[in-house]
Parts: structure tokens; C-alpha cells; sequence
């Protein structure tokens, strides 16, 4: 019985521990969360498949100009024999010669030849087989031959779907990953505020209890301190989120933790910005609409050679037999060997004007397709010279910021000096907290929006 009880415990405990085995803790840098991302998000994995389907369709289409073997087999059995009206002209040959020669018979010369009589014949035995294999080797197919000139602009447009994807998921990994280390790195801030009030608290109730202080002090920084740990709940709460939103981002479970390793840096923020080197090639949907083009100009080319003759050529062999009996019982079964190899062309004479106006209509979408790089032209350029503005906008902005958060600091920290050399009032120091407060949560916004300034510059220039 107790052999038993431990077994049991074993079980429980190792099935108790099944749901935190398949949790998993990842720890990223931003390259590496983007790596992952690659790996795990659906959109991406879709867009590889169709890469996949694109080369088993090519390969499809090469199957199409290789030789084609069909095999054939039948036996039939008639059990009524199909019969055919033959003319017996016996008898008419024998007058045509009486006549001929001028025999005449009892009533005279014979004059009058009868027509021949039908009779009722059948070729066909009752038992019949046949087996045999055609081949079929196409020489010139136009839209075939384009289809094989096609098959690598196809994948390369497969492939340029999935970069164009993985463009559009880095975009979201970055943001997202920058968001929760800003966010972080605020609570820290907030922590700390947190730990200056209470302590703040904690003194001017000793000195209200000493007679130092009104009670309006002391309720005054209980407020503040109210308020920062609701502002502390609630980017607590904001992290969590972010840090679900970023999981959704790289493809990851929920239930998995992340570990950001990278750390802010200045320096890097304005590094490698705004440089004026710039290729409409860099751009993966310009990219994506340049294979466009290539494939409507050879579906263009596709019935432009519609005109042209099919040629192809075909070969057949068949085995045959006849019997009266079972067929494959019968050893008077007559069995003959047929055979023959040609050469087929299908001449395109009239068909209606349709292939001229498919021809017109695929003009048409290479037009189309033109006047869609050309517009997406004009937007990549709207969207650099906005993001390059914003950009500048909001380095200028943070540099602000960071100027205004060293001056609200160092405002604190002369007024908590001068309060505890009693020279200051608990409500300057409460005042310098919330400027302290309100300088610091102005410039995480600005440090976040450069950041998303340039996350959105170096998409629109290709460099991401």
C-alpha cells in the first residue's frame, strides 16, 4: 500500500509539472526577437508555404513540355454480333456475262440483269481485347514555353512576399520590444518616486507628531503618494500588456516569459539617421510590383504567340485480338499488332477577335501596373520626407526633454536640500515631485516617439 502511495505521489507530482515544462523563457536581444518572429509568426509561415506551392506549380508546368505516356486496355464480349448489309452480286455477274455474250434462254436474248441481293454479314467475334500506349512529345505550345520563362519571376514574386512580410513583422517587433524597455525603464523612475514619497510620508508625520508640521502636510504627500503608486499600478499593468503584445508579435504562446537584453542607448537612437542614400529598389513593395511587371508582361507575351501553331508529336502502339471463344482461353484467337507515329499542328485561323482582345486587356494591366509603381513612387516619397520631418522633430523634441528632466531634477534636489535644512516646506517638495513627475513622463513620450520617428524613417528608406 505504501509502494502504491508513492507511485501515485510520483504521478501527480510529475503531471503537476506538465504545464510549467511547456512554458519556456526566452531571452532576446532585438535581433534575435526579429530571427524569432521570422520563425513563428503565421502570416510569415503562409507566405513561405505559398513559396513552396509556387515551386511545386512550376515544376507542373515543366511536366507539361515533357513526354506524355497514356495506356489503354479493353475486352468486350457481344453477345449480339453487330451485323452488316453486304451485297451479293453473284447472280448479277452471271447475267452481266449471259448478256454480255448474247445467250438467250427460253423467252428470248437476256435483256435484263438483276440488281444484287443483300444479305446479312457480321466481321466482328464475339470475344475481342485490345491494349496499347500512346505517346504524345509537345514540340511548341506558346503559352506553355512562357509559362517556362515564367517560373522564376513566379518565385521570385513568392519570394518577395515573404521579405515584404517580414518586413511589415520586423516593423512591429521593433516598436513593440522599444515599448517595454521604455516602459520599464519609466517604472524604475516611478519606483523611485514612490520610495522618495514614502519616505517624505514617514518624516512628516514624526514631525507633525512633533509639532513641526500641520496635518495639511502630511495628507498632502499622502495624496501624492496615492497618486504615484495609482500611476505605478497602472504602467505595471501597461508592461503586462506590452509584454502580451509583443509575445503576439514574435508568435510566441502567452504563457511563455520574455527577457529583453538590450538596453536603451542614446547614442544609438541618433546613430545612422538621415542619410540621403535612397533606392526605390530597397523598397520591398516596390520590389513585389517590379516582378508584377514581369509577370504581366509575360502574360502579355502569352497571347501575343497565341497566333503561332501547336506542334506536337504522337506515337501509338495497340496489340489486338479476336476470338469466338474466351479470348485468353482460345488458342485460334487472332491476335495483329497495329501502330502508327505522327506529327499534329493546331493552326489558330479565327477565333472570334478573342485572343486580339485579350491581348488589349493585358496591355491594359501593364499600364495598370506602371501607373501603380509610379504612384507607389510619389507615397514612398510623401512617406520619407514626413518621417525624415518627424524624425528631426522628435530628436530636437527629446534633446528637450532630456535637457528639462536634468533641470527638474536638479530643481528636486536643491529643495529637498533646503527641506532638510528647514528652509523649504513640505508642499515645495511635493511640487518639485510632480514637476519631477511630469518632466519625466514627457520625456519617456519623447523617447519613445523618436524611437518609433526612426523605426518608420528607416522603413521608409529601405534600411530597417
Amino acid at each position: 500500500m505504501e509502494r502504491l502511495s508513492k507511485v501515485l505521489g510520483f504521478v501527480l507530482a510529475v503531471t503537476a509539472s506538465l504545464p510549467l515544462l511547456a512554458q519556456q523563457k526566452h531571452e532576446l536581444s532585438i535581433k534575435e526577437a526579429v530571427e524569432m518572429a521570422y520563425k513563428n509568426v503565421i502570416e510569415i509561415k503562409n507566405k513561405e508555404l505559398d513559396y513552396q506551392i509556387q515551386e511545386a506549380q512550376n515544376m507542373g508546368i515543366r511536366g507539361q513540355a515533357l513526354p506524355q505516356i497514356t495506356g489503354s486496355a479493353a475486352g468486350q464480349y457481344y453477345y449480339q454480333l453487330p451485323i452488316f448489309l453486304f451485297p451479293d452480286a453473284t447472280s448479277t455477274s452471271v447475267y452481266e456475262i449471259l448478256k454480255n455474250e448474247g445467250v438467250s434462254g427460253a423467252a428470248g436474248p437476256i435483256t435484263n440483269v438483276p440488281q444484287p441481293q443483300l444479305r446479312p454479314v457480321s466481321f466482328q467475334q464475339p470475344w475481342n481485347a485490345n491494349a496499347g500506349a500512346t505517346l504524345t512529345q509537345l514540340l511548341f505550345q506558346p503559352d506553355v514555353f512562357v509559362a517556362l520563362k515564367a517560373r522564376s519571376v513566379s518565385l521570385e514574386y513568392a519570394r518577395n512576399n515573404v521579405e515584404l512580410s517580414k518586413e511589415t513583422v520586423k516593423d512591429s517587433a521593433h516598436k513593440r520590444y522599444y515599448a517595454v524597455l521604455i516602459a520599464e525603464k519609466q517604472l524604475g523612475f516611478i519606483n523611485d518616486g514612490v520610495a522618495r514619497i514614502e519616505k517624505l510620508v514617514h518624516d512628516n508625520e514624526i514631525m507633525y507628531q512633533n509639532g513641526f508640521l500641520e496635518k495639511l502636510d502630511v495628507d498632502r504627500a499622502k495624496v501624492q503618494l496615492s497618486n504615484l503608486k495609482t500611476t505605478q499600478t497602472t504602467l505595471k499593468n501597461g508592461i503586462y500588456l506590452s509584454y502580451a503584445a509583443l509575445k503576439f508579435a514574435l508568435g510566441f504562446p502567452q504563457k511563455d516569459s520574455i527577457v529583453l537584453k538590450d538596453t536603451l542607448s542614446i547614442d544609438e537612437l541618433k546613430s545612422g539617421i538621415l542619410s540621403d542614400e535612397f533606392k526605390y529598389d530597397d523598397r520591398k513593395e516596390f520590389q513585389l510590383l517590379q516582378t508584377t511587371k514581369q509577370l504581366q508582361l509575360l502574360d502579355l507575351k502569352r497571347y501575343q504567340l497565341g497566333y503561332i501553331p501547336t506542334v506536337s508529336l504522337v506515337g501509338n502502339y495497340t496489340r489486338q485480338g479476336q476470338a469466338n471463344k474466351f479470348i485468353f482461353t482460345d488458342d485460334e484467337a487472332f491476335w495483329y499488332n497495329t501502330g502508327y507515329f505522327g506529327l499534329n499542328i493546331s493552326i489558330p485561323i479565327f477565333d472570334g477577335l478573342q485572343r486580339r482582345y485579350q491581348v488589349k486587356q493585358s496591355k491594359l494591366k501593364v499600364q495598370q501596373v506602371d501607373n501603380s509603381i509610379e504612384y507607389l513612387k510619389q507615397g514612398i516619397d510623401l512617406e520619407q520626407t514626413v518621417s525624415k520631418e518627424s524624425l528631426k522633430n522628435s530628436l530636437l523634441n527629446f534633446d528637450e526633454q532630456q535637457k528639462n528632466i536634468e533641470l527638474a531634477e536638479a530643481v528636486y534636489n536643491t529643495t529637498k536640500k533646503k527641506f532638510e535644512s528647514g528652509l523649504g516646506s513640505s508642499f515645495d517638495i511635493i511640487q518639485a515631485e510632480n514637476d519631477l513627475q511630469t518632466s519625466q513622463s514627457n520625456y519617456f513620450q519623447a523617447l519613445y516617439e523618436a524611437i518609433v520617428a526612426k523605426i518608420n524613417y528607416q522603413k521608409s528608406v529601405g534600411k530597417l
